[in-house]
């Protein structure tokens, strides 16, 4: 049976794509899923991140990761999924190629918007991409700081962009908190370092509820 592949993809920088991608992944992990890693993204911040990982738990990261470019990728997510339950692939902003292709091989499009004009700008294109792919998307707030008024209005703004069932909204969102970016840094992630936080229990929420969206 082949696993679910799911494609973290926005085409503005800086969205919280490889952090979201990475803490996913380890999340799934403790769910008792075979997991893989696909970093398609020039940056290459989840293969520094997984060598990281690798160096911390003594070379036992608990999945599968593989660093690839261009006309490869289709054919190695599709042979990742074969072997594993779950494909992420974590792909690259403004490269409209490499882009396409990462969202054709999703069963699931995962987009994170951030509550600010520009992300809620730069998501049309990824919307419209997985539209041409004909693959689902699902939009997920990402960076969400403590109630204020044009947070609110943003995020109103976001939920105006879901049109079921090509686009959804996910209901669990992730909050600006340090922990995210805290716990990469040492090669682990919340769930793992930051168990009995608000962080960790976000990022277990969306986990299952991506999971039970496909």
């Amino acid at each position: 049976m082949t696993g679910k592949v799911f494609t973290v993809a926005q085409q503005k920088g800086g969205a919280g794509k490889t952090t979201l991608a990475a803490h996913l992944a380890i999340a799934w992990a403790q769910l008792g899923y075979k997991v893989a890693t696909v970093d398609i993204d020039p940056q290459g911040s989840l293969t520094r991140w997984h060598a990281v990982r690798a160096e911390a738990t003594g070379g036992q990261p608990g999945f599968t990761h593989v660093q690839i470019t261009g006309w490869r990728t289709q054919a190695e997510v599709e042979k990742l999924a074969r072997g594993h339950d779950i494909v992420v692939v974590d792909s690259p902003p403004h490269a409209q190629t490499e882009a396409r292709i990462a969202v054709r091989a999703a069963t699931l499009v995962v987009a994170p918007v951030q509550p600010s004009p520009m992300d809620l700008w730069a998501v049309h294109p990824t919307i419209d991409l997985a539209g041409q792919e004909k693959r689902r998307l699902l939009l997920v707030l990402n960076r969400v700081p403590p109630r204020a008024r044009i947070a609110d209005e943003l995020i109103a703004k976001v939920h105006e962009l879901a049109a079921p069932p090509a686009v959804e909204l996910a209901t669990a969102q992730v909050g600006n908190r340090t922990a995210y970016a805290g716990t990469l840094m040492t090669g682990l992630s919340v769930t793992e370092a930051a168990r009995k936080t608000q962080a960790a229990a976000e990022m277990q929420a969306l986990a299952e509820e991506i999971l039970g969206r496909v």
